[in-house]
């Protein structure tokens, strides 16, 4: 199917459905073959029959696609279900959310199914299509889960309003500049990040997305180089941009997730005509603030229907509505807060433990090793040892690094390390444990995962002091 002109107004996600849109794209494949509107509201009216016929109540939705995602998303929506979205698709992950959900609706992802109630996309049938009203939103309930950076993946209740509210607030910021490009993702759906970005804001907005993810740096730096396009995307993916040739140009590219550098700001820009803009935010709070960076100390600034101030531990409270427009919300991060709404991010207050009755901060622990010419990035997390609490420490060697080790023993690399550390750290943060990796392990968000951290302790290398 030929793509046409697309419709560029922003409808909310209560009426996204019952448009009257006969020349809007939705979707499009590998092959660039566009889903129309009639096509995507029929789909959805099919499902939603479907649903309206079954008790289960919960439903989680395991997609790869996102055209499937999306239709059945708006169609457990319409249906009156209440709407889990596992950001795990592996067997004993989502085994340990199942008493979170009802039934399960996925596609070729799912290989072992964690539930009895369970229905492939493809098995969805109905003999009529569903009369759909707007969507009550404020009644809708969805579940998100927590990145599992730190421990065991949490549920955060949310309903459509709160999504719908950060969508408006989107594309005023954005969507003039965006146009009517092409949205492409590296990032997955089943996260808020890439649930609004990728999938929910291009549909009210009229643009068409990409049913599967870029999974490959080539794949950003070859796809279809005259099309206008936008990229959502991750640190873990932009800093890959350096070990490969080529050239593309897009209209904008988003960075979620994680901390991006400046060199991989400055590749995305040098690889893709673009310094993406980083926004910054949580499951729990959506977004929070953005910002381009053009050095490391530049300004992040507040979504502009945010208000923020600072509570007695210099921790950030938001009244946004994107939470809650009513109640103040309190966050864990340090911030200074200043003029024209803008701040700095100095940390998590979670980050910081308490060895030997010492506060240490991960972050700051991090931060040292990174400063030494030898580590280009450090993971640091807390471990129990002999009824005790110590740290370990993931690292990836830079080349001089990598040359210092080969030249000696690694005992004795350690050892410098440590002699080194200690001129910013007393002896209780330096890390006791040390795993050297080409790569620290990121999720599809570009989150570290702290299973995947201290899985690192257990089946490999282990070095001790």
């Amino acid at each position: 199917m030929d793509k046409k002109k697309r419709s560029m107004k922003t409808v909310s996600l209560s009426q996204l459905v019952l448009q009257n849109k006969t020349d809007h794209m939705v979707c499009f494949d590998e092959l660039h073959s566009y889903i129309s509107y009639s096509q995507f509201q029929k789909d959805v009216q099919q499902a939603c029959a479907f649903f309206q016929q079954k008790p289960q109540d919960k439903w989680a939705l395991c997609f790869d696609d996102s055209y499937y995602f999306a239709v059945t998303f708006l169609a457990l929506a319409h249906a009156g279900k209440h709407l889990i979205l596992p950001g795990n698709h592996q067997p004993a992950a989502l085994a340990e959310l199942s008493q979170h959900f009802d039934a399960l609706i996925h596609d070729d992802i799912i290989k072992v199914m964690p539930c009895s109630e369970h229905v492939a996309y493809h098995d969805i049938k109905s003999d009529h299509l569903a009369t759909l009203s707007p969507l009550p939103l404020h009644e809708v309930a969805l579940t998100l889960f927590t990145s599992g950076s730190t421990d065991t993946p949490k549920p955060i209740a949310k309903n459509l309003q709160l999504l719908d509210n950060e969508i408006q607030q989107l594309d005023c910021l954005w969507g003039e500049k965006l146009g009517q490009s092409d949205i492409y993702s590296t990032v997955s759906h089943q996260h808020i990040y890439g649930l609004l970005f990728r999938v929910l804001w291009p549909l009210t907005a009229g643009r068409a997305f990409s049913r599967y993810n870029f999974i490959y740096p080539e794949q950003i730096l070859s796809h279809r180089p005259d099309d206008k396009k936008t990229l959502i995307s991750s640190p873990a993916l932009l800093k890959r941009l350096v070990d490969h040739q080529g050239h593309n140009t897009y209209q904008m590219v988003f960075s979620s997730g994680g901390p991006l550098a400046i060199e991989g700001a400055e590749q995305s820009e040098k690889k893709l005509s673009q310094r993406p803009f980083e926004v910054y935010g949580s499951t729990e709070t959506g977004g929070i603030g953005y910002r381009q960076q053009f050095e490391p100390s530049s300004l992040w600034c507040f979504f502009p229907s945010h208000q923020a101030r600072l509570n007695i531990e210099h921790c950030l409270e938001l009244l946004s509505p994107f939470i809650d427009d009513e109640e103040w919300y309190a966050t864990s991060d340090y911030c200074d807060l200043l003029a024209n709404g803008q701040f700095v991010l100095k940390g998590r207050v979670d980050r910081v433990i308490k060895i030997e009755e010492k506060r240490l901060s991960l972050t700051e622990v991090e931060k040292r090793l990174m400063q030494l010419e030898w580590i280009n990035e450090a993971a640091v997390i807390p471990m129990e040892e002999e009824k005790r609490t110590v740290l370990g420490a993931v690292i990836v060697l830079s080349e001089a690094g990598t040359k210092l080790m080969n030249q000696g023993s690694k005992g004795k690399f350690w050892l410098r390390l440590r002699s080194e550390l200690r001129e910013w750290l007393e002896p209780v943060g330096i890390p006791r444990r040390f795993r050297n990796v080409s790569e620290i392990p990121l999720n599809s968000q570009g989150k570290r995962q702290m299973h995947d951290l201290k899985q690192l302790f257990n089946d490999g290398i282990i070095k001790k002091d």
